[in-house]
Protein backbone atom coordinates (compact mmCIF):
# COMPACT_ATOMS: atom_id res chain seq x y z
CA UNK A 1 0.00 0.00 0.00
CA UNK A 2 1.42 3.83 -0.66
CA UNK A 3 0.71 6.28 1.35
CA UNK A 4 -0.98 8.25 -2.13
CA UNK A 5 -2.93 7.04 -5.00
CA UNK A 6 -2.92 9.39 -7.30
CA UNK A 7 -5.90 9.17 -10.47
CA UNK A 8 -5.39 9.88 -13.26
CA UNK A 9 -8.45 9.77 -15.87
CA UNK A 10 -7.80 10.01 -19.49
CA UNK A 11 -9.58 9.96 -22.92
CA UNK A 12 -7.54 10.86 -26.10
CA UNK A 13 -5.10 13.12 -24.40
CA UNK A 14 -1.97 11.45 -25.71
CA UNK A 15 -1.04 14.46 -26.72
CA UNK A 16 -0.17 15.80 -23.02
CA UNK A 17 -0.58 12.31 -21.34
CA UNK A 18 3.41 11.40 -20.96
CA UNK A 19 4.20 14.87 -20.16
CA UNK A 20 1.44 14.67 -16.86
CA UNK A 21 2.97 11.09 -16.24
CA UNK A 22 6.46 12.08 -16.14
CA UNK A 23 5.49 14.85 -13.71
CA UNK A 24 4.07 12.26 -11.12
CA UNK A 25 7.20 10.37 -11.64
CA UNK A 26 9.32 13.41 -11.09
CA UNK A 27 8.15 13.84 -7.43
CA UNK A 28 10.31 14.48 -4.25
CA UNK A 29 8.15 12.20 -2.30
CA UNK A 30 8.14 9.02 -3.28
CA UNK A 31 5.78 6.58 -2.27
CA UNK A 32 2.82 6.84 -4.28
CA UNK A 33 0.82 5.03 -6.56
CA UNK A 34 -0.28 6.27 -10.47
CA UNK A 35 -3.80 4.48 -11.36
CA UNK A 36 -4.30 5.84 -14.94
CA UNK A 37 -8.03 5.48 -16.37
CA UNK A 38 -8.70 5.10 -20.06
CA UNK A 39 -12.14 6.15 -20.93
CA UNK A 40 -12.03 4.31 -24.04
CA UNK A 41 -9.06 6.40 -25.73
CA UNK A 42 -8.89 5.68 -29.76
CA UNK A 43 -5.57 7.79 -30.06
CA UNK A 44 -3.22 5.79 -28.19
CA UNK A 45 -3.72 7.13 -24.64
CA UNK A 46 -3.89 3.34 -23.76
CA UNK A 47 -0.66 2.00 -25.22
CA UNK A 48 1.13 5.14 -23.50
CA UNK A 49 -0.01 4.25 -19.97
CA UNK A 50 0.59 0.93 -20.97
CA UNK A 51 3.89 1.26 -21.85
CA UNK A 52 4.68 3.41 -18.75
CA UNK A 53 3.02 0.69 -16.68
CA UNK A 54 5.45 -1.80 -17.81
CA UNK A 55 8.81 -0.19 -16.94
CA UNK A 56 7.47 1.52 -13.35
CA UNK A 57 5.97 -1.11 -11.07
CA UNK A 58 4.17 1.99 -8.81
CA UNK A 59 1.84 3.01 -12.32
CA UNK A 60 -1.17 0.78 -12.97
CA UNK A 61 -3.16 1.40 -16.05
CA UNK A 62 -6.92 0.49 -16.22
CA UNK A 63 -9.36 0.63 -19.29
CA UNK A 64 -13.14 1.08 -18.92
CA UNK A 65 -14.82 1.81 -22.22
CA UNK A 66 -17.96 1.44 -21.88
CA UNK A 67 -18.42 3.25 -18.05
CA UNK A 68 -21.05 6.22 -18.36
CA UNK A 69 -19.38 9.62 -17.93
CA UNK A 70 -16.14 10.59 -15.96
CA UNK A 71 -18.47 11.21 -12.63
CA UNK A 72 -18.37 7.18 -12.71
CA UNK A 73 -14.85 6.49 -13.95
CA UNK A 74 -13.28 8.48 -11.11
CA UNK A 75 -15.41 6.73 -9.05
CA UNK A 76 -14.48 3.46 -10.12
CA UNK A 77 -10.86 4.63 -9.55
CA UNK A 78 -12.02 5.47 -5.78
CA UNK A 79 -12.79 1.61 -5.39
CA UNK A 80 -9.02 1.10 -6.74
CA UNK A 81 -7.74 3.01 -3.96
CA UNK A 82 -5.53 1.56 -1.09
CA UNK A 83 -4.07 3.82 0.43
CA UNK A 84 -3.70 7.22 3.25
CA UNK A 85 -4.42 9.76 0.63
CA UNK A 86 -6.01 10.52 -3.15
CA UNK A 87 -4.10 13.16 -5.07
CA UNK A 88 -5.86 14.06 -8.27
CA UNK A 89 -3.72 14.33 -11.89
CA UNK A 90 -5.55 15.62 -15.19
CA UNK A 91 -4.33 14.39 -18.49
CA UNK A 92 -2.85 17.85 -19.50
CA UNK A 93 -1.54 18.92 -16.15
CA UNK A 94 1.91 19.42 -14.73
CA UNK A 95 2.64 18.37 -11.27
CA UNK A 96 5.00 20.40 -9.90
CA UNK A 97 7.84 18.18 -8.38
CA UNK A 98 7.28 19.09 -4.47
CA UNK A 99 3.58 19.01 -5.01
CA UNK A 100 3.20 15.61 -2.77
CA UNK A 101 6.12 17.02 -0.66
CA UNK A 102 3.82 19.63 0.50
CA UNK A 103 0.70 18.24 0.47
CA UNK A 104 1.50 15.06 2.87
CA UNK A 105 3.07 17.29 5.47
CA UNK A 106 -0.25 19.16 5.36
CA UNK A 107 -2.07 16.33 5.33
CA UNK A 108 -0.15 15.14 8.38
CA UNK A 109 -0.10 17.62 10.48
CA UNK A 110 -3.77 18.35 10.11
CA UNK A 111 -4.76 15.10 10.05
CA UNK A 112 -8.83 16.40 10.92
CA UNK A 113 -8.14 18.06 7.08
CA UNK A 114 -11.10 16.97 4.27
CA UNK A 115 -8.90 18.06 1.43
CA UNK A 116 -6.20 20.47 0.54
CA UNK A 117 -5.49 22.03 -2.60
CA UNK A 118 -3.58 25.23 -3.61
CA UNK A 119 -2.81 27.96 -6.71
CA UNK A 120 -2.21 26.91 -9.91
CA UNK A 121 0.19 28.36 -12.85
CA UNK A 122 -2.29 28.39 -16.17
CA UNK A 123 -0.63 27.22 -19.23
CA UNK A 124 -1.64 27.24 -22.90
CA UNK A 125 -1.21 24.33 -25.38
CA UNK A 126 2.52 24.62 -26.10
CA UNK A 127 3.14 25.19 -22.29
CA UNK A 128 3.27 28.76 -22.41
CA UNK A 129 2.55 30.57 -18.61
CA UNK A 130 -0.52 32.89 -19.30
CA UNK A 131 -1.85 33.51 -15.87
CA UNK A 132 -2.75 32.45 -12.49
CA UNK A 133 -5.45 30.78 -10.57
CA UNK A 134 -5.25 32.06 -6.62
CA UNK A 135 -8.12 30.29 -4.17
CA UNK A 136 -9.12 30.78 -0.86
CA UNK A 137 -7.13 29.76 1.64
CA UNK A 138 -8.58 28.32 5.30
CA UNK A 139 -11.87 26.00 5.21
CA UNK A 140 -14.04 29.19 7.10
CA UNK A 141 -13.11 30.94 3.10
CA UNK A 142 -13.56 27.84 1.04
CA UNK A 143 -16.78 27.02 3.11
CA UNK A 144 -18.16 30.42 2.28
CA UNK A 145 -16.99 30.54 -1.24
CA UNK A 146 -18.32 27.34 -2.52
CA UNK A 147 -22.08 28.58 -2.95
CA UNK A 148 -21.16 30.80 -5.19
CA UNK A 149 -18.13 29.48 -7.25
CA UNK A 150 -15.87 26.32 -7.14
CA UNK A 151 -12.89 27.52 -4.76
CA UNK A 152 -10.60 24.66 -4.94
CA UNK A 153 -8.49 23.93 -8.23
CA UNK A 154 -9.61 20.11 -8.69
CA UNK A 155 -6.40 19.16 -10.60
CA UNK A 156 -4.32 20.72 -7.21
CA UNK A 157 -6.32 18.83 -5.06
CA UNK A 158 -5.59 16.16 -2.68
CA UNK A 159 -7.58 14.50 0.43
CA UNK A 160 -7.71 11.87 3.47
CA UNK A 161 -8.90 9.11 1.50
CA UNK A 162 -9.65 7.31 4.89
CA UNK A 163 -12.33 10.38 5.55
CA UNK A 164 -13.81 10.43 2.33
CA UNK A 165 -14.61 6.42 2.62
CA UNK A 166 -16.44 7.64 6.13
CA UNK A 167 -18.61 10.05 5.03
CA UNK A 168 -19.32 8.12 1.66
CA UNK A 169 -17.96 10.82 -0.53
CA UNK A 170 -18.35 9.77 -4.38
CA UNK A 171 -18.21 12.26 -7.33
CA UNK A 172 -21.23 13.20 -9.09
CA UNK A 173 -23.88 11.93 -6.12
CA UNK A 174 -25.37 13.73 -3.26
CA UNK A 175 -23.66 12.60 -0.17
CA UNK A 176 -25.48 14.87 1.88
CA UNK A 177 -28.92 13.29 1.67
CA UNK A 178 -30.33 16.92 3.54
CA UNK A 179 -33.07 17.43 0.21
CA UNK A 180 -36.17 14.95 -0.33
CA UNK A 181 -34.57 12.18 -2.46
CA UNK A 182 -36.69 13.74 -5.58
CA UNK A 183 -34.78 16.98 -5.73
CA UNK A 184 -31.09 14.99 -5.55
CA UNK A 185 -28.85 15.94 -8.01
CA UNK A 186 -26.80 13.57 -10.19
CA UNK A 187 -23.86 14.91 -12.11
CA UNK A 188 -22.26 12.58 -15.15
CA UNK A 189 -19.72 15.21 -16.08
CA UNK A 190 -18.40 18.71 -16.54
CA UNK A 191 -18.97 19.61 -12.88
CA UNK A 192 -18.53 15.97 -10.91
CA UNK A 193 -16.02 17.63 -8.84
CA UNK A 194 -17.59 20.74 -7.66
CA UNK A 195 -20.47 18.67 -6.33
CA UNK A 196 -18.43 16.64 -4.22
CA UNK A 197 -16.02 18.97 -3.05
CA UNK A 198 -18.72 21.77 -2.91
CA UNK A 199 -20.13 19.54 -0.01
CA UNK A 200 -17.11 18.04 1.73
CA UNK A 201 -16.38 21.18 2.39
CA UNK A 202 -20.02 22.30 4.09
CA UNK A 203 -18.94 18.96 6.75
CA UNK A 204 -15.35 19.54 6.84
CA UNK A 205 -12.41 21.69 6.78
CA UNK A 206 -11.00 21.89 2.96
CA UNK A 207 -8.06 24.42 2.36
CA UNK A 208 -5.70 25.92 0.16
CA UNK A 209 -2.44 26.83 0.29
CA UNK A 210 -0.59 29.82 -0.98
CA UNK A 211 1.28 27.94 -3.33
CA UNK A 212 0.79 26.88 -7.36
CA UNK A 213 1.16 23.03 -6.84
CA UNK A 214 0.00 22.41 -10.75
CA UNK A 215 0.76 23.73 -14.53
CA UNK A 216 -3.06 23.95 -15.31
CA UNK A 217 -3.60 23.45 -18.86
CA UNK A 218 -5.97 25.31 -20.58
CA UNK A 219 -6.75 24.45 -24.50
CA UNK A 220 -9.06 23.90 -27.62
CA UNK A 221 -9.91 20.84 -25.54
CA UNK A 222 -10.75 21.77 -22.29
CA UNK A 223 -13.84 21.28 -20.66
CA UNK A 224 -14.93 24.52 -20.30
CA UNK A 225 -13.67 24.93 -23.53
CA UNK A 226 -15.57 22.74 -25.31
CA UNK A 227 -18.85 22.74 -23.54
CA UNK A 228 -18.82 26.12 -21.54
CA UNK A 229 -23.16 26.46 -21.54
CA UNK A 230 -23.39 23.56 -19.94
CA UNK A 231 -20.72 23.91 -17.21
CA UNK A 232 -22.80 27.16 -16.22
CA UNK A 233 -25.61 25.54 -16.13
CA UNK A 234 -24.39 22.80 -13.89
CA UNK A 235 -22.50 24.91 -12.00
CA UNK A 236 -25.46 26.81 -11.42
CA UNK A 237 -27.61 23.75 -10.31
CA UNK A 238 -24.96 22.27 -8.06
CA UNK A 239 -24.77 26.32 -6.10
CA UNK A 240 -28.46 26.10 -5.63
CA UNK A 241 -28.49 22.08 -4.43
CA UNK A 242 -25.49 22.73 -1.84
CA UNK A 243 -27.32 25.92 -0.75
CA UNK A 244 -30.70 23.68 -0.02
CA UNK A 245 -28.78 21.30 1.43
CA UNK A 246 -26.88 24.09 3.86
CA UNK A 247 -30.01 25.19 5.20
CA UNK A 248 -31.99 22.26 5.53
CA UNK A 249 -29.20 20.83 7.74
CA UNK A 250 -28.65 23.96 9.51
CA UNK A 251 -32.64 24.68 9.88
CA UNK A 252 -32.21 27.84 8.77
CA UNK A 253 -34.70 29.55 5.09
CA UNK A 254 -33.53 28.50 2.53
CA UNK A 255 -31.54 30.98 -0.07
CA UNK A 256 -30.82 31.72 -3.65
CA UNK A 257 -27.50 32.20 -4.56
CA UNK A 258 -27.96 32.08 -8.42
CA UNK A 259 -27.98 35.93 -8.39
CA UNK A 260 -24.74 36.14 -6.61
CA UNK A 261 -22.55 33.30 -8.22
CA UNK A 262 -19.71 34.05 -11.01
CA UNK A 263 -18.88 30.78 -12.07
CA UNK A 264 -16.17 31.16 -14.93
CA UNK A 265 -16.39 35.51 -13.76
CA UNK A 266 -19.90 35.44 -15.05
CA UNK A 267 -22.50 37.55 -13.86
CA UNK A 268 -25.83 35.62 -13.34
CA UNK A 269 -28.52 38.00 -14.24
CA UNK A 270 -32.31 36.68 -13.82
CA UNK A 271 -34.17 40.25 -14.76
CA UNK A 272 -33.92 42.48 -11.97
CA UNK A 273 -31.68 45.76 -10.61
CA UNK A 274 -31.77 45.06 -6.78
CA UNK A 275 -31.42 42.00 -4.77
CA UNK A 276 -31.66 43.74 -1.58
CA UNK A 277 -33.80 41.36 -0.14
CA UNK A 278 -32.64 38.18 -1.41
CA UNK A 279 -28.91 39.32 -0.39
CA UNK A 280 -30.40 40.01 3.25
CA UNK A 281 -32.34 36.33 3.42
CA UNK A 282 -28.98 34.77 2.20
CA UNK A 283 -26.65 36.89 4.87
CA UNK A 284 -28.42 35.77 7.72
CA UNK A 285 -28.69 31.95 6.25
CA UNK A 286 -24.88 31.91 6.05
CA UNK A 287 -24.15 33.89 9.52
CA UNK A 288 -26.65 31.73 11.20
CA UNK A 289 -25.53 28.12 9.66
CA UNK A 290 -21.60 28.99 9.24
CA UNK A 291 -21.02 31.32 12.12
CA UNK A 292 -19.75 34.49 12.29
CA UNK A 293 -16.13 34.64 10.74
CA UNK A 294 -14.15 37.87 9.00
CA UNK A 295 -13.93 35.53 6.48
CA UNK A 296 -17.54 35.18 5.79
CA UNK A 297 -17.71 38.94 6.30
CA UNK A 298 -15.49 39.16 3.25
CA UNK A 299 -17.48 36.88 1.05
CA UNK A 300 -20.52 38.72 2.05
CA UNK A 301 -19.21 42.21 0.98
CA UNK A 302 -18.51 40.95 -2.61
CA UNK A 303 -21.87 39.35 -2.60
CA UNK A 304 -23.07 43.08 -1.43
CA UNK A 305 -21.44 44.74 -4.77
CA UNK A 306 -23.61 42.36 -6.95
CA UNK A 307 -26.79 42.60 -5.13
CA UNK A 308 -27.25 45.68 -7.32
CA UNK A 309 -27.28 46.15 -11.44
CA UNK A 310 -27.53 49.63 -11.52
CA UNK A 311 -23.96 51.08 -12.93
CA UNK A 312 -23.29 53.70 -10.64
CA UNK A 313 -24.20 51.75 -7.52
CA UNK A 314 -22.22 48.74 -8.49
CA UNK A 315 -18.97 51.00 -9.19
CA UNK A 316 -19.44 52.58 -5.99
CA UNK A 317 -19.68 49.45 -3.91
CA UNK A 318 -16.98 47.36 -5.54
CA UNK A 319 -15.01 50.61 -4.47
CA UNK A 320 -15.98 50.38 -1.17
CA UNK A 321 -14.87 46.45 -1.45
CA UNK A 322 -11.72 47.22 -3.51
CA UNK A 323 -11.04 50.31 -0.34
CA UNK A 324 -11.22 47.63 2.40
CA UNK A 325 -10.29 44.19 0.90
CA UNK A 326 -7.86 42.59 -1.48
CA UNK A 327 -9.41 42.32 -4.48
CA UNK A 328 -8.83 39.30 -6.64
CA UNK A 329 -8.29 38.98 -10.21
CA UNK A 330 -11.51 37.04 -10.90
CA UNK A 331 -13.59 39.22 -8.38
CA UNK A 332 -12.42 42.16 -10.67
CA UNK A 333 -13.33 40.46 -13.63
CA UNK A 334 -16.86 39.49 -12.75
CA UNK A 335 -17.56 43.10 -11.92
CA UNK A 336 -16.13 43.97 -14.93
CA UNK A 337 -18.30 42.02 -16.70
CA UNK A 338 -21.62 43.94 -16.07
CA UNK A 339 -19.92 47.09 -16.53
CA UNK A 340 -19.25 46.02 -20.20
CA UNK A 341 -21.31 43.56 -20.99
CA UNK A 342 -22.61 45.96 -23.88
CA UNK A 343 -19.31 46.86 -25.59
CA UNK A 344 -18.59 42.82 -24.89
CA UNK A 345 -21.93 41.71 -26.01
CA UNK A 346 -22.82 39.99 -23.01
CA UNK A 347 -20.44 37.36 -23.53
CA UNK A 348 -20.08 37.07 -19.73
CA UNK A 349 -23.31 37.33 -18.52
CA UNK A 350 -25.31 34.40 -18.09
CA UNK A 351 -29.16 35.46 -18.23
CA UNK A 352 -32.23 33.39 -17.59
CA UNK A 353 -35.57 32.67 -19.20
CA UNK A 354 -36.62 32.82 -15.11
CA UNK A 355 -38.37 35.76 -14.12
CA UNK A 356 -37.79 35.60 -10.56
CA UNK A 357 -34.76 33.61 -9.27
CA UNK A 358 -36.51 31.26 -7.67
CA UNK A 359 -38.12 29.57 -10.43
CA UNK A 360 -37.88 25.91 -11.14
CA UNK A 361 -37.08 26.85 -14.44
CA UNK A 362 -34.04 29.31 -13.97
CA UNK A 363 -31.89 26.36 -15.08
CA UNK A 364 -32.07 23.96 -17.39
CA UNK A 365 -32.92 20.04 -16.40
CA UNK A 366 -29.63 18.43 -15.35
CA UNK A 367 -30.55 15.22 -17.84
CA UNK A 368 -29.94 17.47 -20.95
CA UNK A 369 -26.07 17.19 -20.54
CA UNK A 370 -25.82 14.10 -19.55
Amino acid sequence: MAAIDVLLPVKNGVQYLAEAIDSIRSQTFPDWRLLILDHGSSDGSGDVAQKFAEKDKRIEAFSFPNVDGVAALRNLGLEKCDCDYIMIQDADDISFPTRMEVIIGILKDVPDLLAVGGDAVLIDSTGKETGHLHMPLDSKAVAAATFFYYPMVHAATAANFRALKRLGAAYGKDILNAVPSSESITIKRLAEDYILFGQLALVGKCINVRLPLIKYRRHSGSVGIVDPTAQIELALQISRFLAKSFCIMKDVEVFDPGPFCNHADHVFDFQLRDYSTQYAQMAYALRRGLGQSAELERELAFRWVLATRHFGQMVRRYLQFQFKYSVTPTERRTVRNWLLRHVRNGKYVYRSNAQTPASENTVMRIDQFE
